[in-house]
């Protein structure tokens, strides 16, 4: 499954229509991507029939976040849901870069009926560790991770002991994925899986000919 992601209706439609399955909506690329406004939300589902997961961040600061910015990350997912969403996107940390375990229930209390991905603030804690805890929620269907703070293609072992703990979680790699690296990683850890953002972009803008052409990529030999 390739999952790409997309700040327009735009880009939702170019990456559906170049063959990917899935989408990651997002505002602020440029800071690691925050909670999208709720008329795209709603745009981009309505747009493309292929799954859309909504980016819960409300700041670029951190993965630490304070008891009104829970509230608030509790409401984006009510209202991500409510618009058709079919997942959601999140990850919260302590100051000790472990997993806030109590945070992140009180967020998985108000997600049923969406799928669940825990994303690259795991990259921050011990990978292992964490997947291992994350694959006790049931659900947390997927976990978005380059294996570490370092560079992706660095992290291949890491990646394939992490699938290795996650028991029902997907491991979902991105974070520096490109059309030169992404065939070997997936190879080497054995993911199913590859999240792609600027490398099938031009002028910052998801260009359906290389979302096809990553596709085509993958099929070959």
């Amino acid at each position: 499954m390739i999952e790409i992601i997309a700040t327009t209706v735009k880009d939702a439609r170019a990456i559906e229509a170049g063959g990917a399955g899935q989408i990651e909506l997002v505002s602020a690329l440029s800071e690691g991507g925050l909670t999208p406004s709720y008329g795209l939300i709603e745009a981009v589902v309505n747009a493309v029939k292929i799954p859309v997961n909504v980016m819960i961040r409300p700041h670029s600061a951190s993965f630490i976040y304070d008891n009104d910015e829970i509230e608030l990350m509790k409401k984006d997912i009510q209202i991500a849901r409510e618009l058709g969403a079919k997942g959601v996107v999140l990850g919260v940390l302590t100051e000790e870069n472990e997993i806030d375990f109590e945070k992140l229930a009180s967020l998985l209390a108000v997600c049923e009926g969406l799928d669940v991905t825990f994303h690259r603030a795991i990259d921050e804690t011990d990978v292992v560790h964490s997947t291992k805890k994350l694959s006790t929620y049931q659900q947390i269907t997927t976990i978005l991770t380059s294996g570490g703070l370092t560079p992706v293609e660095e992290n291949t072992m890491l990646i394939k002991e992490m699938i290795e703990s996650s028991g029902h979680i997907d491991i979902l790699v991105g974070g520096g994925v490109n059309f030169d690296n992404v065939k070997p990683i997936l190879i080497q850890t054995g993911a199913q899986s590859a999240h792609l953002g600027s490398a099938v972009r031009v002028n910052d803008v998801v260009a359906r000919c290389k979302v096809s052409e990553l596709m085509q990529y993958l099929k070959s030999e």
